[in-house]
């Protein structure tokens, strides 16, 4: 997602990660034939990040960790989970001390040179935060409103890149956006789009609430480009580069909750849209063919 792109503005702590037994291994299956760091074992990076990843009494939670649960029970592969932070998680998956991240990690062509992307487990859509009936079809409508993002997210690129906005504002954090929302001095808002419905779930006197709208136009983007950062991103997991089997085999599993309807449950669980967040835009196969997939790859969708 995009604002996890920008999480390692953090900076990496150089700390120990601490692991935690997420999942035991169902019983009376055998583990499949993949090449993990602990036979038997999916050993994930992981950073807390509701509702996208955390740990709760010891089993991962969040949309993600929910997941990985799923196709791993499916592989008969118990969890192990190894806490750090954004930075740790991505340099713990390139040097091999764990099989995989996971935690909104957006789909780059830098980042694939390091590691391997599973298919998407879901789109991260253009979503924004919106009060009461305030309704946004396109960026166009963004005219004449103060709109804003946490300081160093990417669509604060997309935002100054925006004709005609009343202001642009940026928020050091989460709590203060969300109240320059509540209190009318914030029209439009961009963060993690599940942290949305998470954030007002908490707070029932909160008066904001997520919204979709269309992506800009090729023409929009080939005058303006930062405005790229308003479409819609790839979320996949993120493995090492010797985890090839355990990649195809999570890529089947991934494919299999399209399917079945378990991504549309998870998705709608935490609040979010299954038509806005698991249908690919027309240009997502073409990011990754020539980079990490081959011509005719398709990107999985209900």
């Amino acid at each position: 997602m995009a604002a996890a792109i920008v999480l390692g503005a953090f900076g990496l702590s150089g700390c120990a990660d601490s692991g935690t037994d997420a999942g035991a291994a169902p019983g009376g299956c055998t583990p499949a034939a993949v090449d993990t760091v602990e036979s038997g074992k999916i050993t994930v990076g992981t950073f807390a990040y509701q509702p996208y990843i955390g740990l709760a009494g010891g089993k991962l939670d969040g949309l993600d960790g929910e997941i990985l649960s799923e196709a791993a029970k499916n592989l008969c592969l118990a969890v192990v989970a190894r806490e750090s932070d954004w930075d740790g998680v991505l340099g713990n998956v390139q040097s091999h001390r764990v099989d995989l991240g996971i935690g909104g990690i957006g789909w780059g062509k830098e980042r694939s040179e390091k590691g391997l992307f599973t298919d998407p487990v879901y789109y991260s859509p253009p979503a924004i935060a919106v009060v009461g009936d305030a309704r946004y079809a396109t960026v166009d409508d963004f005219k004449g409103k103060n709109v804003g993002t946490i300081s160093g997210y990417l669509w604060e690129k997309a935002i100054k890149a925006t004709d005609g906005i009343g202001q642009a504002k940026t928020y050091p954090d989460a709590v203060s956006m969300f109240s320059d929302l509540n209190n009318g001095r914030l029209d439009v808002g961009f963060i993690d789009p599940l942290l949305i419905p998470y954030e007002a779930k908490k707070n029932p006197n909160s008066k904001f609430k997520i919204s979709y709208f269309e992506e800009p136009t090729d023409a929009q983007v080939a005058a303006r480009p930062d405005l790229i950062n308003y479409r819609q991103l790839q979320i996949s997991f993120y493995l090492a580069r010797q985890a090839t089997k355990l990649n195809d085999a999570l890529n089947a599993e991934i494919r299999k909750m399209y399917a079945n309807g378990k991504l549309t449950e998870l998705i709608t669980k935490y609040g979010g849209d299954p038509n806005q967040f698991l249908k690919p835009a027309g240009y997502q196969s073409k990011l990754r063919t020539g980079v990490d997939r081959d011509a005719g790859w398709a990107p999985p969708t209900i």
